[in-house]
């Protein structure tokens, strides 16, 4: 296994990391402590997860696998999401959602009770809370690491001036900082590389990226003309959200040319995906929504892969059908 340092933290994570989205809802309960285990056995020592994930049965299954062996992992968990999604079958009540610090402090309570810990080793702020201050929000964080609970925050989905304006605030009042972001990131999804990674990059903040196959649709198993039938798309609720983010003709057209070239190599077309971002170095873990050890074992391999320049050019040419360069409002660095 590969690790890096979070950020400019002495936190040390493997470069894989394991998403628990699916975790008591897709993957059953033994099956993901399974998975868990095995990863562990491979030198994986990073989880990620949060309440909403499978209505908290996430966060309840990833308590009993990393019971006995706490200390050597490091465990994150995100809040401000809405048990249910924040529609009709919302199950939050008002004070229970978004970032405040009354919200903060009760679902701080929750993740310990079920991760069968004392502490959190990275809190997200899940996304931003239009309707909460952010020194508000960072207050609460801080005063969670001060307790113990708490040893390091992140956030998730921030644009960049929400993250700028979190990084002021910090430095400003003295409160604990976000030392790391988690944004979607894959061979499909890349309007992170135009502003948030260089930020990151440059203030020495960690980037841990999901979606790094587009809920699956970069696995190649799916046909254009053919709606899913299986896989994270068929999900109910978040299947639909998946839906409306990744299911379109142009990227089943990217994907078909993305198996092209992988098949050269030749490798499968996930452990291509995957390895694209870890060529970045600007990349510090990828989150794996892993749901078999097969998938694991063959995720892995990711890690010994380099892309050449030929193979990075043809990804960047195909990016540039759906993003082709247009007038940026800033000057940006010449890559």
């Amino acid at each position: 296994m590969k690790y890096k340092n979070m950020g400019k933290t002495g936190l040390k994570v493997s470069q894989i990391c394991i998403g628990g989205l699916t975790y008591g809802s897709q993957v059953a309960e033994a099956e993901a402590i399974n998975i868990i285990k095995k990863a562990v056995d491979y030198g994986i020592n990073f989880i990620d997860t949060s309440p909403v994930y499978s209505e908290t049965r996430s966060e309840e299954i990833i308590g009993k696998a990393i019971k006995g062996n706490r200390n050597s992992l490091v465990v994150a968990t995100k809040w401000g999401v809405p048990l249910g999604g924040g529609g009709p079958g919302a199950t939050s009540k008002p004070n229970e959602k978004g970032l405040s610090r009354n919200s903060i402090m009760f679902n701080v309570e929750g993740s310990l009770r079920r991760l069968q810990t004392d502490y959190i080793d990275i809190a997200y702020a899940h996304e931003p809370d239009f309707d909460t201050p952010i020194e508000e929000t960072l207050r609460a964080f801080d005063d969670l690491v001060h307790q113990g609970k708490v040893r390091y925050i992140g956030c998730s989905n921030y644009s960049v001036w929400q993250m700028c304006q979190a990084l002021r605030v910090s430095e400003l009042k003295n409160l604990a900082s976000y030392i790391c972001v988690e944004p979607p990131y894959n061979l499909i999804t890349r309007d992170i590389e135009t502003e948030l990674l260089p930020l990151c990059v440059a203030e020495g903040i960690g980037v841990n990226v999901y979606d790094p196959l587009a809920g699956g649709l970069i696995t190649g198993k799916y046909e254009s003309g053919k709606l899913p039938t299986e896989g994270r798309f068929t999900l109910g609720a978040i299947g639909k959200k998946y839906y409306d983010r990744y299911w379109s003709t142009a990227n089943l057209e990217a994907v078909e040319r993305f198996k092209k070239l992988a098949a050269e190599r030749p490798v499968t077309l996930p452990q291509f995906a995957l390895a694209w971002i870890l060529n970045n170095p600007g990349i510090t873990s990828v989150i794996n929504g892993i749901n078999s050890i097969p998938r694991l074992e063959e995720n892995i391999v990711a890690l010994d892969i380099k892309l050449s320049p030929e193979e990075r050019r043809v990804c960047d040419e195909v990016w540039s059908t759906f993003r082709p360069p247009r007038k940026h409002y800033a000057l940006l660095p010449k890559t």
